[in-house]
């Protein structure tokens, strides 16, 4: 299956929920803010939130500072 994961295309397996291609990105223990398709999934989603073909997935870093 393919996703576009902050606009570049990549290659993931079949029945993958949000949080485990966190964990493929290197992305899971992060402060992290996620939009799939337009939406944001909040946090409490992630492991229940299944990717599927096509979606469009933008990963937002938060930055801390004063």
């Amino acid at each position: 299956m393919k996703v576009f994961v902050n606009g570049q295309e990549k290659s993931c397996s079949a029945s993958l929920t949000l949080y485990s291609l966190l964990i493929e990105l290197e992305q899971a223990n992060k402060r992290v803010a996620v939009e799939v398709n337009g939406e944001i999934v909040p946090r409490s989603h992630f492991d229940n939130k299944l990717v599927v073909d096509g979606d469009e997935i933008e990963i937002i870093n938060a930055v801390g500072g004063g």
